[in-house]
């Protein structure tokens, strides 16, 4: 997309404007939805175009609770409902396999090849994701903008206001429990 129009509404206004108008949170839709899906995406890669959708149909349910806490932008809001929609999508995943575990029921319903090839795929993302929820929210924030967002420190330490040495030690903190947390699991 290109540069918005300096007559254009920011994402504040679109979001009151819903209120009365739900063309203008369509709006925030369009402005936004691609970079909450490949924030998404760089998570589960495999949910999400399912995760932004739940992401949007949130923002729409909370759009009274929306606080203006970044100079008229919603995309820091969008992203949080984000990360908690995606904590959920995990938590929810777990207690359904523990479900079937516990009822005896079987995972596959279709041929084990297809089903094997799938989850050898899918099950290191499922650890990892699972892994990252496990860190400490600060160490989890810093990494992912490190990491995943390929952020440098400096614009890490200035998105969560702290030194960009401050930075690196959580981004390093985060990757020592990650290994512990990866290590503890791979093990019989």
């Amino acid at each position: 997309m290109g540069a918005e129009s300096s007559n254009a509404p920011d994402d504040a206004e679109l979001i009151r404007a819903a209120a009365s108008d739900p063309s203008a949170f369509g709006s925030l839709y369009e402005r936004h939805a691609l970079s909450v899906h490949a924030w998404c995406k760089r998570r589960l890669e495999w949910a999400a175009s399912d995760l932004t959708a739940e992401t949007f149909a949130q923002a729409w349910l909370s759009r009274d609770r929306f606080h203006d806490d970044y100079s008229g932008s919603a995309l820091p809001w969008l992203l949080g409902i984000a990360r908690n929609v995606l904590r959920e999508t995990i938590r929810h995943d777990r207690v359904e396999s523990r479900a079937r575990e516990r009822l005896q029921l079987p995972v596959d319903l279709a041929d084990e090849d297809g089903y094997a090839a799938i989850e050898a795929r899918l099950s290191p993302r499922l650890a990892l994701a699972t892994a990252l929820e496990d860190l400490p929210d600060h160490e989890r924030e810093a990494l992912e903008l490190r990491v995943l967002d390929d952020l440098p420190y400096a614009e890490v330490a200035e998105q969560l206001s702290i030194r960009p040495a401050a930075a690196r030690l959580r981004v390093s903190r985060a990757l020592r429990r990650l290994a512990l947390i990866t290590t503890r699991e791979d093990r019989p």
